[in-house]
């Protein structure tokens, strides 16, 4: 389940809503955000978060609040009478720093809750059992870090999590936005520091395949509407969108040699992603064209000296050297250079080529 964060620092726009309704159609289906950041005025924030919650309750989708102890009292609400709160599309609370265990407790009785997934203790599950809390209705969700070199490394994390998971936890954590970013440092806003500045779709895949997390939200405001594509062609169809150059000194036009959707052959290669319909697709002879050096995400045709191979369609995963039966005829874009890893046996995919 992915999700993404909306933050209250700002009204409530139309063209915020607009975004919004863009990550739903992409696939998104929940929304995160905070109503205890210092150094933002607190004096909106009940309106804003009445407007956010009508939005996702209008819409069905998870909406989870951080809070601290004291941001409840500023809205007027309390721990023994979180109603209001569920009234106005809330289905869950991040609990932050400065509130007691017998308080979290008392609020997984009443609707979901999100803990520390990164300090949680045994000593803290031991609280919780103790004041009855109700786990059922509890998840582990990471912090983002908005300052550069203070995220998370991998190993600890992957080591984390699976000790939440065998506990009974869910696991959530964050990537990066490649829009708007989040203010003062404007530096993103991911659990991992290794994926600061990297491309979100990668980074979430990374996540839920490689670090036993269950949900993934994009911690930054914004996404830009590549990276929307590349999240909807995966949420919505399962496929893995590649955005790419062309190669402008191919003479042959592009439409006789490509076809835009493609399925990883399931006995992958450990070099290249081949395309498994490519050449059934095959319309017209391919004659040699720009046969070379394959540097890593060079995607390439291979042309009539190739034999029964020719119009074979590859994109390389490592640096390759020239071959006078294979044509390059573009390449990867860097940004989605990283996606490469993630085209698995059996993964569909399709490029889009930018000019």
């Amino acid at each position: 389940m992915f999700g993404f964060s909306v933050f209250l620092n700002e009204d409530m726009t139309r063209e915020k809503e607009v975004y919004m309704k863009h990550m739903l159609q992409s696939g998104f289906e929940g929304i995160f955000t905070s109503i205890h950041i210092p150094e933002d005025d607190d004096n909106k924030y009940l309106e804003r978060l009445q407007k956010l919650g009508f939005f996702a309750k209008e819409h069905g989708i998870e909406l989870v609040i951080d809070i601290s102890g004291t941001a409840l009292e500023k809205l007027g609400i309390t721990f023994s009478d979180l109603n209001p709160l569920k009234e106005m599309g809330i289905t869950a609370i991040r609990m932050d720093y400065g509130i007691s265990m017998e308080n979290v407790a008392l609020v997984s009785r009443a609707m979901g809750v999100a803990l520390n997934a990164s300090t949680l203790t045994e000593e803290d599950f031991a609280l919780l059992k103790e004041y009855d809390a109700n786990f059922e209705n509890m998840e582990a969700w990471h912090n983002y870090y908005p300052r550069p070199e203070t995220g998370l490394g991998k190993r600890a994390f992957h080591a984390q999590n699976k000790k939440l998971k065998a506990a009974g936890f869910r696991v959530m954590a964050f990537v990066p936005g490649d829009g708007q970013q989040r203010g003062p440092l404007f530096d993103g806003l991911p659990t991992l520091e290794k994926h600061r500045s990297a491309n979100p779709l990668a980074a979430a895949l990374e996540l839920t395949t490689e670090c036993c997390c269950d949900k993934v939200y994009i911690g930054d405001p914004g996404l830009s509407q590549p990276s929307r594509e590349q999240f909807s062609y995966y949420l919505n169809e399962g496929g893995i969108l590649f955005h790419a150059f062309q190669n402008t000194d191919n003479k042959t036009p592009l439409s006789e040699l490509f076809y835009s959707k493609h399925t990883n052959r399931l006995d992958a290669a450990r070099d290249v992603i081949r395309s498994a319909e490519a050449r059934l697709l095959k319309k017209t002879t391919i004659k040699p064209d720009q046969t070379t050096a394959r540097v890593k995400g060079s995607i390439t045709i291979d042309n009539d000296q190739y034999g029964r191979y020719e119009g074979e369609m590859q994109l390389t995963k490592v640096d390759l050297p020239a071959d006078l039966r294979v044509n390059v005829i573009g390449r990867v874009q860097p940004k989605d250079m990283e996606l490469l890893a993630y085209c698995k046996a059996g993964q569909t995919f399709k490029v889009e080529w930018e000019e």
